[in-house]
């Protein structure tokens, strides 16, 4: 006794839409998940730098320098850091009547790097756009 006789057997099918969806969301996952950083691979040396140097100063310089204790001088005269704003003021005077001088930024190569950053946010502050930085030639 046949009782399948008029039934066609269909195939068994793999969904795979739900499938796809698991490995989607295991990829977000991963990628939330996984660290790029790769700080530590990286050694810096600096400050050493080659370049040439430019020989258009149409404006006025300010020097301003930093050492590894974070003591400032602004044109070689020392200069306590209070804070931002008052470091602008600094600038500012420093600057005179020059409404765009160039800051010129000697930092130490063991100085910290937040106190170039705020050298560069007092120049910001004040009003000047002009920031560049002194470097030693590197010996080869």
């Amino acid at each position: 006794m046949n009782f399948q006789r008029g039934r066609t057997r269909e195939e068994p099918e793999i969904n795979l839409i739900p499938m796809i969806d698991v490995l989607l969301v295991i990829l977000i996952f991963l990628m939330v998940t996984t660290s790029y950083a790769k700080f530590a691979e990286l050694q810096i040396n600096l400050p050493q730098a080659s370049g040439e140097q430019s020989n258009s100063a149409p404006n006025k310089q300010i020097y301003v320098a930093v050492d590894s204790s974070e003591q400032y001088a602004i044109n070689n005269a020392h200069e306590k850091f209070s804070g931002v704003d008052s470091f602008a003021q600094s600038l500012r005077k420093a600057a005179g009547n020059e409404t765009d001088p160039t800051i010129i930024i000697s930092a130490d190569a063991k100085a910290t790097h937040q106190s170039v950053i705020n050298i560069m946010e007092a120049a910001r502050v004040a009003g000047f756009g002009r920031i560049t930085f002194t470097t030693q030639n590197s010996t080869k």
